[in-house]
């Protein structure tokens, strides 16, 4: 050590520690300045005084999530499918990992430069927590809390070899990544009010009152090995949305508001929506980025109160053409209000499948308009209702290049057999379902190589707003086949064969697949 400070003249280390040690002590400054932070966000939700997301990573993740272009998030929804979040987060806390070992590595040398590195990486962390909707300067403080005990833990840890001696270096290590783990982990436990929230939904088994029920025919469900099933169980349902983590909301504290270009507002609370008469509706949802032949699509008995009446107490102005939904973590739809005043079954959903709605799917509300992708319509965690005009508003993803309208195309699928399997000849049950939601599908066919569109036979069709499963008996022949379908829906519109990605307003082509006869 010299007398200009324990860095020596030059601001450089001389501990000269191991750089494999220096790495790690890195990696374990950043799982500290994390996990503080995580705990005192956790915290500051507990006691409402978080704004927006004021837990660090989530904050980043979601902020890349907004600046996605729609290549980037037709790539990763079409390569991780419901995974793309998981994916994220992986890839998240790889680069954080990759970036703070770097960051001890600099210790060996340069310990300001490497002070100053790390605390310019939480700067980006508390520039992504303040850019998240609602946020208020409250919500940095857990970052920079947590960034500045990173700080003094690399600082320690980087100290001259006088000051090592008396320190373990494994035993500092150890103990700071189990304190940074520990401290992530209960604020991952008691962020966002997760408790009263669940709380909340488990009470929620209260006695609505219908004006019908849904009756699903058993010739609706053809119930063949591989064919997805008429109605999907919640935990199978697939999820799409932009919520890096899942928002847990109080029904007992939740409002939905009906602002804008209305009459008079409204403001409605979750005893008085269950108090109203409810309906049941059969729908089946859709993902716009769905591929031909995806999966991102299912069908579900939906319970709620129609939007409309909800609308009609409010009174949309004459001009008004848009309703701009708004989600509990900000996220935002524009959905055309003739969707949402018609006699189509548009709710405000608080169960699925019988029961209330899952976290991931929207508890305690979420809107479910048939006949619309769901990033124009479904929207999970609904808090806002604004009637307005497609000129003066936009959703989330009309910027990013997506269509203002999203009408659910006629798609078709084929789930048995699966493309690429080898299947004993004979009979094959070739199967799938095809949708064309608000409309309905009236003909299915099938194609095997070039031969003559053959028809399917159809199972009941229970609903037009809900998907419809189908089958044809083939005679199959040695040797390698390719199958092609397509559906006809109600007003006699023919599937397209012309091959169209997600992108800007939904996939299109027929679903092809190639099996082996043998």
């Amino acid at each position: 050590m010299t007398e200009d400070g324990p860095f020596g003249p030059t601001g450089r280390s001389e501990a000269h520690r191991p750089a494999p040690l220096a790495a790690l002590e890195g990696i374990v400054a950043g799982v500290l300045a994390i996990g503080i932070a995580t705990l005192l966000a956790g915290l500051l939700s507990v006691a409402g005084m978080a704004g927006g997301q004021p837990s660090p990573v989530p904050a980043v993740a979601e902020a890349f999530i907004d600046r996605t272009p729609p290549w980037l998030k037709n790539f990763a929804t079409s390569t991780f499918g419901t995974n793309d979040k998981l994916a994220l987060l992986v890839g998240t806390l790889i680069v954080l990992a990759l970036v703070c070992a770097g960051v001890g590595l600099l210790t060996r040398s340069r310990v300001p430069l490497a002070l100053i590195v790390f605390a310019l990486v939480g700067g980006l962390g508390i520039a992504a927590v303040l850019s998240r909707p609602a946020a208020v300067p409250a919500d940095a403080a857990p970052t920079l809390v947590g960034v500045g005990v990173g700080l003094w833990y690399l600082a320690r840890s980087a100290r001259p070899s006088t000051a090592a001696v008396a320190t373990n270096p494994s035993r500092r290590v150890v103990l700071g990544a189990i304190v940074g783990g520990a401290a992530a982990y209960l604020g991952l436990l008691v962020g966002g009010g997760a408790a009263l929230a669940t709380a909340s939904r488990e009470a929620a088994t209260r006695t609505l009152r219908l004006r019908n029920r849904v009756t699903v025919p058993p010739g609706a469900d053809l119930k063949l090995p591989g064919l997805a099933p008429f109605i999907v169980p919640n935990d199978d349902f697939y999820r799409i949305d932009t919520a890096f983590v899942v928002p847990r909301v109080d029904a007992d504290s939740w409002r939905l508001r009906v602002t804008g270009m209305v009459d008079r507002e409204v403001e409605l609370d979750w005893n008085t929506l269950l108090s109203k008469e409810m309906s049941e509706a059969l729908v089946t949802l859709t993902c716009v980025s769905n591929e031909v032949g995806g999966d991102l699509v299912g069908n579900a008995t939906w319970t709620g109160w129609p939007v409309r009446e909800l609308l009609a107490m409010a009174g949309p102005r004459p001009g008004a053409d848009m309703v701009l939904q708004t989600s509990a973590d900000g996220w935002t739809c524009g959905t055309p209000l003739g969707a949402l005043t018609d006699e189509r079954n548009a709710l405000l959903a608080v169960r699925m499948n019988g029961d209330p709605l899952p976290f991931e799917h929207g508890f305690p509300v979420r809107v479910v308009v048939p006949g619309l992708y769901g990033y124009v319509s479904a929207c999970k965690w609904v808090t806002e209702l604004k009637v307005t005009t497609f000129a003066a508003d936009q959703g989330y993803w009309t910027p990013r290049g997506w269509s203002e309208m999203g009408p659910i195309k006629t798609e078709s699928r084929i789930d048995v057999p699966q493309s690429g399997a080898t299947v004993a000849a004979g009979k094959v049950a070739v199967a799938g379902v095809a949708w064309a939601q608000h409309r309905g599908i009236s003909q299915v066919e099938v194609q095997v190589d070039d031969g003559a569109w053959q028809q399917a036979r159809l199972a009941a069709d229970p609903s037009i707003d809900s998907w419809r499963q189908w089958v044809l008996e083939w005679d199959a022949p040695r040797g390698s086949h390719t199958i092609r379908v397509r559906a006809t829906d109600s007003t006699g519109q023919v599937q397209t064969a012309q091959s169209a990605p997600p992108a800007p307003d939904g996939a299109s082509g027929w679903h092809t697949i190639t099996v082996q006869i043998q």
